[in-house]
């Protein structure tokens, strides 16, 4: 049995015999990429993909994920037991609807005389490989949505930096960020480097129940990321946020206090790691000491480095930040002296002294 067909009859029907719709996530990691987003998605939890792929979540549609880090199938090109059949199924319109997940920044295949950068699998009347590009152009079209999963997918990302050979960029690069799907979607961006477990799983949740008109259209901001998601900074978020504003700044990185001075770029990131963490709530780049280095922003790398130095501006800001978390830390001062301690008329004796007056 396939890890789909798996999936396919563990649900139920609907009601008076009805079968719920079936959505096929088709899912490339051929791109450039390491496979980290992939990897993280396993340690999602609010929802898990379990819970997603078994339809455990109330009202989502049935769920066949053909997902290469878990999916057993193997077998050759056009068998009944081939992973990437499910693909060349998508090509010919035979699974309707479809979400196409794209992990891994996509090559730019027409700078080079020979070769190819990266691809998914043998096209069958030639034997070669077909790039990741070309899956792209085959499958977006009739997709119902594309997510960009993780920073290489969304923006670029490590392949895209400065000297790259390979041309890399994002898939909104590549299909134009005015691009839309068949049900009218633009590219739905999930950055991080890698991505947070969560944030993937609650996309992909959203879009599920979009899809049974269960949800409105997604909210996306200007660079394609779900509003609800990255509409904060990691500043906004941070449980470090409070030393900034009283002008208390690590030196090190065996500090709780802020952490600008050594490098920080959370007043400026979108990203709700520090008030979401990574697994389960815990964890977080700020949250266990490390600084942002902006891996869900447009520009990372290349405008963020080098890593580890002060961002530009940090030094005005934490000048001000100093001088006027001065003043506020003392007049704290003054005000914690007085309500650090209990009032004065709770006390043994015969006499009350809180202020009350018999009514008789």
């Amino acid at each position: 049995m396939s890890a789909a067909t798996a999936v396919d009859e563990g649900h139920g029907r609907g009601q008076a015999g009805e079968e719920p719709p079936l959505v096929h996530l088709l899912w490339i990691n051929a791109g450039l990429s390491c496979d980290g987003d992939s990897v993280s998605l396993t340690n999602a939890m609010q929802p898990s993909i379990e819970e997603i792929a078994l339809g455990a979540l109330p009202g989502l549609p049935r769920v066949a994920v053909h997902w290469p880090l878990i999916d057993f199938e193997c077998g050759p090109v056009q068998g009944a037991d081939t992973f990437i059949e499910w693909f060349f199924k998508g090509e010919r319109g035979e699974i309707d609807p479809f979400v196409l997940v794209i992990e891994g920044s996509i090559p730019n295949e027409k700078i080079k005389a020979e070769g190819y950068w990266c691809g998914f699998g043998d096209d069958p009347d030639t034997g070669q490989p077909i790039t990741t590009s070309e899956w792209i152009d085959r499958l977006a079209p009739k997709a119902v949505a594309v997510v960009a999963a993780g920073t290489c997918a969304t923006y670029g990302g490590i392949h895209a930096m400065a000297g790259n050979p390979t041309g890399a960029m994002g898939v909104p690069d590549y299909l134009g960020w005015d691009w839309k799907s068949t049900a009218g979607l633009p590219v739905v961006c999930v950055p991080g480097c890698p991505i947070q477990p969560d944030n993937l799983s609650e996309t992909l949740t959203y879009l599920l129940y979009q899809l049974t008109g269960a949800a409105p259209m997604i909210p996306l901001d200007d660079k394609l990321r779900p509003a609800w998601l990255f509409g904060a900074t990691v500043h906004e978020g941070c449980d470090r946020a409070g030393y900034y504003e009283q002008g208390q700044f690590a030196e090190d990185y065996n500090s709780p206090q802020c952490l600008v001075k050594v490098g920080c770029w959370g007043p400026v990131v979108k990203c709700n790691v520090p008030k979401r963490g990574w697994m389960n709530g815990i964890g977080g780049c700020p949250n266990v000491g490390g600084i942002c280095i902006a891996c869900t922003m447009p520009g990372f790398p290349d405008k963020f480095m080098p890593f580890m130095d002060a961002p530009p501006g940090s030094k005005v800001s934490s000048t001000v930040s100093h001088s006027y978390g001065g003043v506020m830390r003392k007049l704290r001062s003054i005000t914690a002296s007085t309500v650090d301690k209990e009032p004065k008329w709770r006390h043994t004796g015969r006499r009350i002294t809180t202020g009350y007056r018999p009514p008789w």
